[in-house]
């Protein structure tokens, strides 16, 4: 049983859970994104009285925070317990493209210690590009109206267009960081 919890789960096992949960969050009126608990939890510390923006019955919206803790729950408990220790399997090319642009660990581990460490955390590079990578990330979800969860899954779910555009907006926005900004830090 461990050995099959350590292992990435098939589509055909992930795409139906996910479904389920979709299905379940329509069948009760709610949409599916990350983004929104902050906007939860600002409202909760009373951001309500500084923006309008923050001014909504926060008290409906709860179960996005225990689905965001179940969230990072189940990531402790899979870093934890659930560790595949062979190294993963990346395509040849990838890993000597990712070791010109200074990742020497690249394929030993699903995050590599160079890019996702506190050593590299705390150096100039790495402090600004988390800066600048979460202020992005910020303005692109608040600009977008929604996380790329929130979108891909529920919108795309719901046949709205703007999540269709937004998800397309987000592929072509990652593909750009990643060949023409990350070599820049790299």
């Amino acid at each position: 049983m461990i050995k099959f919890l350590s292992q990435p789960w098939p589509w055909y096992v992930a795409g139906p859970i996910i479904t389920l949960n979709m299905f379940l969050l329509l069948y009760f009126g709610r949409q599916f994104g990350v983004s929104s608990t902050l906007r939860t939890m600002c409202a909760i510390g009373g951001a309500g009285k500084v923006a309008s923006f923050f001014k909504f019955n926060w008290r409906d919206q709860l179960w996005n925070i225990v689905f965001v803790i179940g969230g990072l729950l189940g990531g402790v408990i899979a870093s934890q317990f659930l560790q595949n220790p062979k190294p993963i399997q990346l395509n040849k090319s990838t890993v000597a493209e990712l070791t010109d642009l200074g990742i020497e660990d690249a394929g030993k581990d699903y995050l590599p210690e160079s890019l996702f460490s506190w050593d590299s955390f705390s150096t100039v590079k790495g402090f600004t590009m988390l800066v600048l990578g979460g202020f992005l990330v910020g303005f692109g979800t608040r600009y977008a109206g929604g996380c790329t969860s929130g979108h891909a899954i529920s919108g795309l779910s719901n046949l709205q267009l703007p999540s269709l555009t937004a998800v397309v907006g987000f592929f072509i926005g990652g593909l750009l960081s990643v060949h023409f900004l990350l070599p820049l830090f790299v």
